[in-house]
């Protein structure tokens, strides 16, 4: 396990996204940098029975918005929430342990309101480091540090919506409609919760970045 890494806070963040955090004592999660436009900072990727699906969250001010990440917020004007959860549910309803999920992650996903970005996906990514019982210890980041030393790993933006799956890594594992649109990479770490239930630890632990 390697000691340090910074990455940038993302929105149910990817399998490959959590792979890195397992292989790091600490993680920072950035939070003084600027706004960045087409990202996974309020945006996830699961899987359809017609293909791939991108789940956004609406921020106020929308394409204009600027200024540091830790300073955006979430809009509640298009009731995004319960078309996420039933999108959520539409994909993975029929999955092995949606049942097992579903209650805690409604909890925090419908039932509050979270004004900021940054806290709702921080209280996401605790709830999945929960599940995946990774021991990652996640701080954030108090100031910007465009280059970091070399014993720190940067994965800032090393997987955004252009290219998430170019990295073909080794996982594998049942997927819902993998018979449908055959079998899909890096994904919203929640295909794999809900496919592959409390052995998703396993998985993400038996491989390397």
């Amino acid at each position: 396990m390697n000691d340090n890494m910074i990455i940038e806070t993302q929105y149910f963040g990817s399998i490959q996204y959590f792979v890195a955090l397992a292989q790091h004592h600490t993680a920072t999660i950035e939070l003084m940098e600027n706004w960045q436009k087409i990202s996974f900072r309020n945006r996830t990727v699961i899987a359809g029975s017609n293909g791939l699906i991108t789940l956004t969250i609406p921020i106020l001010n929308g394409r204009e918005q600027k200024g540091l990440i830790k300073d955006i917020k979430i809009n509640y004007s298009e009731h995004w929430q319960k078309m996420h959860w039933k999108t959520i549910t539409s994909c993975y309803g029929k999955s092995p342990f949606f049942e097992f999920y579903k209650d805690k992650l409604y909890a925090i996903l419908v039932e509050k309101q979270f004004i900021y970005l940054v806290d709702l996906n921080q209280q996401l990514l605790q709830w999945a480091l929960q599940q995946l019982k990774l021991k990652t210890i996640v701080v954030t980041s108090e100031s910007f540090i465009k280059d970091y030393h070399s014993t720190v790993n940067d994965y800032r933006n090393k997987w955004m919506p252009k290219n998430f799956q170019n990295q073909k890594s080794l996982i594998g594992y049942t997927q819902v409609f993998q018979h449908k649109i055959g079998f899909q990479h890096n994904l919203s770490i929640l295909d794999i919760l809900f496919c592959e239930g409390p052995a998703a630890s396993q998985i993400i632990n038996s491989i390397s970045i």
